[in-house]
């Protein structure tokens, strides 16, 4: 498997283990939602390593060569990706860490503002690499 495909899976996983803690949540099944982010968290980790392996010791890189409407789409969704992953970071350490000290009021007014910033982190990292490496015309 491809660094670059490893990393979309991981954040696809991140964002179903989001999605499932927040149903865990909303059920009442708080242990099961605890689980379920902190291993979104755990996961989100692993990608986070190994997109810093990738892109700095191998060097990957890959170039988007859509055309018309899809090219500014492409980057609004990169630069988006690219800002809001690195406010995810402090958020999700923050929201977790309230969690673990049990101050329930301001870990859901945080989680209310973190997750649907990590879950889009998550979701467009995978479009992403589907932009790059699946739907990305070769070169001419």
């Amino acid at each position: 498997m491809s660094l670059p495909l490893l990393n979309a899976c991981l954040n696809g996983t991140a964002s179903v283990f989001l999605v499932a803690g927040l149903l865990a949540i909303r059920s009442g099944r708080r242990a099961l939602h605890e689980r379920l982010m902190l291993s979104a968290l755990g996961v989100s980790a692993a990608f986070l390593a190994s997109y810093l392996y990738y892109h700095f010791v191998v060097g990957g890189e890959a170039s988007f060569r859509g055309t018309g409407w899809v090219r500014p789409a492409y980057y609004v969704m990169l630069v988006s990706h690219i800002v809001l992953a690195m406010v995810i970071v402090p958020l999700a350490l923050r929201t977790v860490w309230l969690a673990r000290r049990e101050r329930w009021e301001a870990h859901k007014r945080l989680a209310r503002v973190t997750f649907p910033i990590w879950l889009y982190v998550s979701a467009t990292g995978v479009l992403v690499y589907l932009c790059l490496y699946v739907w990305n015309p070769p070169p001419v």
